[in-house]
Parts: structure tokens; sequence; C-alpha cells
């Protein structure tokens, strides 16, 4: 059964947290697909999973590239998954997709101080629930770790 989990974002950026998850996700030799709501944002993304460390770099495409299917983490505005992920990352408001239970791990991070995000979450949230997905609710404890709520 497909997992959705749901990550709240409490005083934390999007990317900080994206990295570690996307860093753990190919520790455990996960293939890995990233859904932006728009094309700047993967691009915003793309630059930073190049840069954001002096040391290493998180391995990565984007859907425009002939060689798509060959990376292990990539970077999607669409539901599309040309790299037959088995992990998919939903950000900026993207929502599930039509073939959600084709994965094992589904993960919908949201910004907890807009209320928009905190909303559309929600809405996700009965989704999945709906349709009988094994949803959980994961925030941010007193020391800044994932501590499952719900």
């Amino acid at each position: 059964m497909t997992e959705v989990l749901f990550y709240h974002l409490q005083s934390q950026k999007l990317e900080g947290v994206l990295t570690t998850l996307l860093e753990r996700s190919l520790d455990r030799g996960w293939r890995v697909v990233v859904q932006a709501r728009s094309d700047e944002r993967i691009d915003t993304l793309d630059a930073h999973l190049w840069t954001y460390r002096d040391d290493s770099f998180l391995p990565h495409g984007t859907w425009r590239e002939p060689e798509a299917a060959q990376h292990p983490v990539l970077l999607s505005p669409d539901e599309s998954n040309p790299n037959g992920a088995n992990v998919r990352f939903l950000i900026d408001g993207a929502v599930l997709p039509a073939n959600a239970d084709s994965y094992q791990r589904i993960v919908l991070v949201f910004d907890g101080e807009d209320d928009d995000a905190v909303a559309a979450a929600r809405e996700q949230w009965a989704a999945a629930k709906a349709r009988g997905l094994d949803a959980s609710y994961w925030q941010p404890d007193d020391n800044g770790r994932w501590a499952k709520k719900s």
C-alpha cells in the first residue's frame, strides 16, 4: 500500500528540508521524482541541488533532458514519471497523481505558515484517505526532529 507522508514545515525552508529528504531517499536506493507546479520552481530547485553544499551535490535532472529516465532524482512540473521513480515528492501545492497507488511512498511537503498551503494539504489528506492510501502527518518537535503526529 502506498504511504503518503505529509510534512508540515514550521520556520523551515523547503529547500533545506527537501535536500535532506532526497539524500535519505537516495541512501535507501529509491528513485525519486519531485513535482512542483511551475517551470520556474523547477529551475530554482535544479540550481539549488547543484550548489547547496560545497562538498557534494544531489545527482538529478529535469524532465526536459533527453536522458531524464536515467536520473535517480528527477524534477518535473507534471505527473509524469520518466525515471520510474517509486517515491514522489509533491511541493508548492502539487496534488496527488492519478496513479498514486503505483508509488511506494508519496511525500507532500507544505508550508505551515501559509494558510492556503495548509488548506490545500488538508484537501490532499482527505483525498488520500478517500483513496484508501496510508496517510501520516509529520511535524518538527522542539528539537527540530520530525515526529509523527497522526
